[in-house]
């Protein structure tokens, strides 16, 4: 692997790097490492690490739909025992 140094770089973007990294538990180095490859349009799936779900959005079955609220139904019910 090839290492580049990246010289220049203004205060703000630097706080506003650091910030980011913080956020997403990423190293900067990483951070940038992303945002470089999703600009070159490569690697979309090796950039910062992201916290939402959107990846699973229209992946679900019917079936699968099913098998979770059928899993999840005893949740929405209270135990009267334990609040006594």
């Amino acid at each position: 692997m090839t290492t580049i140094s990246l010289r220049g770089i203004d205060t703000d973007t630097k706080q506003m790097l650091k910030a980011e990294a913080d956020r997403t538990g990423a190293s900067i180095n990483s951070l940038i490492l992303g945002y470089v490859r999703k600009g070159l349009g490569i690697g979309q799936d090796q950039g910062a690490p992201h916290d939402d779900l959107d990846h699973l959005a229209g992946t679900w079955t019917e079936a699968d739909e099913n098998s979770f609220r059928e899993a999840t139904e005893p949740f929405g019910q209270i135990d009267e025992g334990m609040w006594q």
